[in-house]
């Protein structure tokens, strides 16, 4: 029987695909066999939207990948771990994670405040930490390899912002941030980015309730800035937004920037709603390129969304966060596969324990590898090209969008090289902007209630160099100038209205309180800052030095007593009683080897004050024989130099320079001895005296520097109180014959009064600084107030160079410490060559010992090299002060002691009458003390 071919060959072709199948079959599961699993661990805060969002995204992201590489050696496997919303609780998880589970990386945290620890704690046990979402630009500043952040930093984008206010030319902005590390961590690199515009600052507390919101949102309503940049967590930012709604700060004349996470975020939050609240609003974003894979995984995400979270609402998307997790696994799947395994595993092996402790944290021996592997990961992620630099996402194109009604309408772009630019031309601008209000017009930013404004001046009849009202109403002065500079420095025009007002008829306070009655826009003068004024209307910065002093005639002071001026009276005593002291120091060392200070007690004395009183002009013609003498005298004659070169250039300054003294210095002796003082007309000078307890006939007034002088002169006044930029002005006409003297009453100084909350108060100030530290300022005042070269400073005429004790403490110190321990050497030695009658056994007193040293101590020192050249020496008997004669000289045997006998060597004497020359010859006796009598035969 013959078969078919074709048959045949079907039935070969078949029995060969079915081997083919098995065989490739066996392949697949012995590759599966052979897989090895690589534990991941994630920390996410579970039971919020936003995590489970990002969860689904990391399992789809191992499906997809292990789906279309199959023949992969490695598994990725999620170990996941719930940081319950809590700081501490995510860094717990993360060292559980490290110590029990041994994973080789870590994905999360979601929030940058849960990052900073885990970062360091990646970095100690080398474990790559990987966050899609922590975005704060502090968390670099950690500086740890084992950081990863597989999203974009919050500083990318503040070039971007830039280019929005550079476009715009806007110059002032109030960035709106929330109180932690997202928000402190983006301020610093927005200032930065924003050099040429004045970035203002609003804090939001993360815990902020509604009414904290919206008292917040009043004080910046208050401003004159109409632009606001909001960085925080979307859904603050959404309550942010909806009170400024409900406030009226979402009307014409308003700008609103988001950044980057909370434009992305928005539409994810309650859909319809948040894009009706943030309608009109500019936001920056990262640019999300649209393809068939990303299309293809919205549709995959939400039905695995709402199978793992079915009673969650329908119409939740995945954000740019769970996009960025997807690649980030993608990368790290990618980075174990291409990394050996051969070093997977931890050193200083641990065993798996409940336990947490940190100073058990083994290190990753794979953990340097898989971070090298991940910097070399390159793909097209569903977010755009993954590409990490220094474990930092590269940052791409940013998009500029509107928010009108429901949708979000592109209306330009920025990237790095390129700068702004729109997609309907290549200019760098962007594309017509409707703002809030449906607004089309270009906005200014700022706004101020008008362009000219009503400013009341003071019409005085003194002191025109402040403010001077002329006969046509022209107001001029020193304070005019600077109000007018000040203008000149604010970012956009206002033009003064001047109306001068008689500051005779009305004082200044009520001036200032027209101001809160709104008939003023402001008060321009010599106005001073004091807390009632304060109370009805807002001042400037001061553009003048502050307080009130007195003023008082100054005389020439010439005492009888002045030479004794230059030192205080301590420092007097102290250097009399250092003299008294050095010579008594100087006589001690002196006076038994020395004959200049020998003699009578009296002459002793005399010499002795003499030698140490003579030194200070170094005429001391007495000898210094002792060595601690000298010592002493050396110190003290350096001390005495420097005393007597700061006496006399002391007292030179008295007799010169501080001749004139002001008659009075004391405001109570004023009024206690019911002296007349003066102040200005007008001024509220007039109350502090008041308060201080002068009666108001005491008070006499005057309008300008002239009738100042003129009260002086005739006597009426004693002092004059005012203000010390007024006091200067009357004294650089009359230099010579006043001086400002203490007490000085502290006060504002000189600004410019504004209606409470008025937007120019701050613009004004500003403004003011600017003029005042400028070369602006020297001009006015030159213009002004000349400086007179032939004026000297009363203040520092005035000054007293009176010497104390204080400034000599030292060299008395150093002249005392040198005296005291030659006074110790000279007793130490003294003592040392007399130790032989302290130490004798005898049943003498102490007392009786100490009077017979007193008694050596008072003789010449026979030994000392002063007296070896004398032709008749003194007996070296303590008990005499002669030589005995011999026939006086009684001699009886008595018994040895010491204290009763001594040795001494007598010598016949016989005269010659012709030539005088005598001749010795010793004889040796043993002497008793009471019978020895002295006599000179005649």
């Amino acid at each position: 029987m013959m078969m078919n071919p074709t048959k045949t060959n079907n039935t070969l072709l078949s029995y060969f695909f079915l081997f083919f199948w098995v065989s490739l079959s066996m392949e697949v599961g012995l590759a599966q066999s052979q897989t090895r699993e690589i534990k991941v661990g994630v920390v996410l805060d579970i039971n919020t939207t936003f995590s489970k969002i990002c969860l689904t995204s990391i399992k789809l992201s191992l499906s997809d990948f292990y789906e279309d590489h199959p023949s992969y050696r490695t598994r990725l496997t999620l170990h996941i771990r719930d940081s319950m919303e809590d700081t501490v609780q995510a860094a717990a998880a993360a060292v559980d994670l490290i110590k029990n589970e041994q994973v080789i990386a870590i994905i999360g945290p979601i929030n940058s405040m849960q990052a900073e620890f885990m970062i360091r704690l990646a970095n100690k046990s080398q474990v790559p930490t990987i966050t899609f979402s922590a975005t704060s630009p502090l968390l670099t500043s950690i500086k740890s390899p084992y950081f990863v952040r597989a999203a974009l930093d919050d500083s990318s984008q503040v070039r971007a912002i830039a280019a929005i206010f550079k476009s715009f030319r806007w110059r002032k902005v109030v960035a709106i941030y929330v109180d932690n590390e997202l928000g402190e961590g983006f301020m610093p690199f927005l200032s930065d980015a924003l050099q040429d515009v004045e970035v203002n600052r609003s804090v939001i507390s993360p815990k902020a309730t509604n009414d904290h919101i919206r008292e917040e949102l009043l004080k910046l309503m208050e401003r004159q800035t109409r632009v606001f940049v909001v960085h925080m967590d979307s859904r603050l930012a959404l309550r942010v937004f909806q009170k400024a709604r409900e406030i009226g700060m979402m009307k014409k004349g308003y700008v609103w920037l988001m950044t980057n996470g909370i434009t992305h975020m928005m539409r994810h939050i309650n859909h319809d709603r948040s894009l009706n609240t943030i309608e009109g609003l500019l936001g920056v974003r990262s640019h999300i390129p649209k393809s068939k894979e990303l299309e293809d995984f919205c549709l995959r995400w939400k039905r695995t969304f709402k199978k793992e979270n079915p009673l969650m609402r329908n119409d939740v998307d995945p954000n740019v966060f769970a996009l960025w997790a997807y690649d980030s696994i993608t990368a790290l799947a990618m980075a174990v596969e291409n990394t050996s395994l051969k070093r997977l595993g931890y050193d200083n092996g641990i065993a798996s324990s409940k336990n947490i402790d940190l100073g058990t944290l083994a290190v990753s021996r794979y953990g340097p590898s898989l971070l090298e592997a991940l910097s070399e990961v390159r793909f097209k992620g569903l977010a755009g090209n993954f590409n990490l630099i220094d474990g930092e996402l590269e940052s791409s194109k940013f998009e500029i969008i509107k928010f009108i009604g429901n949708e979000e309408r592109i209306v330009g772009f920025w990237t790095p090289r390129d700068g702004l630019g729109n997609e309907y031309s290549n200019k760098k601008t962007l594309g017509q902007v409707i703002w809030p209000g449906k607004s089309k017009d270009e906005l200014k930013g700022w706004e101020i209630p008008g362009k000219k404004i009503k400013v009341c001046v003071p019409s005085k009849r003194g002191f025109y160099g402040f403010v001077e009202v002329n006969k046509t109403n022209v107001t001029t002065g020193y304070a005019i100038d600077i109000f007018e500079a000040a203008l000149t420095e604010l970012p956009y025009t206002v033009i003064p209205e001047y109306f001068p007002f008689d500051s005779s008829v009305i004082d200044y306070n009520e001036m200032v309180y027209q101001v809160y009655n709104g008939i003023w826009d402001a008060v321009v003068g010599d106005i001073t800052i004091t807390a009632n004024r304060s109370l009805y209307a807002d001042f400037t910065l001061p553009y003048t030095e502050s307080g009130v002093s007195m003023m008082v005639p100054v005389r020439d002071h010439e005492n009888t007593w002045v030479f004794l001026r230059p030192w205080s009276l301590d420092l007097w005593v102290t250097t009399g009683c250092f003299f008294v002291f050095i010579g008594f120091v100087v006589w001690l060392f002196e006076h038994r080897v020395n004959t200049d200070f020998r003699g009578p007690p009296h002459h002793q004395i005399g010499t002795s004050v003499w030698f140490s009183f003579s030194t200070m002009v170094f005429a001391h013609r007495e000898k210094v024989m002792s060595n601690l003498a000298r010592l002493v005298v050396v110190v003290w004659c350096f001390v005495v130099l420097i005393l007597t070169q700061s006496y006399t250039a002391s007292l030179t300054s008295f007799l010169t320079v501080q001749r004139f003294h002001p008659t009075a210095t004391n405001v109570k002796d004023l009024i206690k001895n019911g002296n007349y003082v003066g102040y200005q007309e007008g001024a509220f000078v007039k109350g502090i005296l008041l308060g201080l307890g002068f009666q108001e006939p005491q008070l006499k007034a005057f309008g300008n520097a002239e009738e100042c002088d003129e009260l002086f002169s005739n006597g009426t006044i004693a002092a004059a109180f005012d203000e010390v930029v007024y006091l200067k002005v009357i004294l650089s006409k009359y230099c010579s014959k006043y001086a400002m003297v203490e007490p000085t009453f502290k006060t504002g100084g000189f600004g410019f009064a504004f209606p409470k909350n008025s937007p120019l108060t701050a613009d004004v100030s500003r403004a003011i600084l600017n003029v005042t530290q400028s070369k602006k300022m020297k001009g006015i005042e030159n213009k002004w107030f000349p400086e007179k070269k032939d004026c000297h400073d009363p203040n520092n005429a005035l000054l007293s160079n009176r010497l104390s004790l204080r400034s000599f403490r030292g060299l008395f110190l150093i002249a005392g410490i040198a005296s005291f321990l030659a006074l110790l050497v000279f007793v130490a030695l003294f003592l040392y060559e007399q130790r032989h009658i302290l130490c004798d056994d005898s049943e003498d007193s102490l007392w009786r010992k100490l009077k017979f040293l007193f008694r050596i101590f008072d003789e010449k020192d026979q030994k000392s090299h002063t007296f070896k050249n004398s032709a008749v020496h003194n007996v070296s008997s303590p008990m005499t002060h002669c030589i005995p004669s011999p026939s006086t000289l009684q001699i009886r045997p008595l018994p040895q002691s010491p204290l009763q006998t001594s040795e001494i060597e007598l010598r016949r004497v016989s005269f010659t009458p012709s030539d005088e020359r005598f001749t010795t010859q010793p004889i040796h006796y043993e002497v008793e003390e009471s019978v020895i009598e002295c006599g000179v035969e005649q």
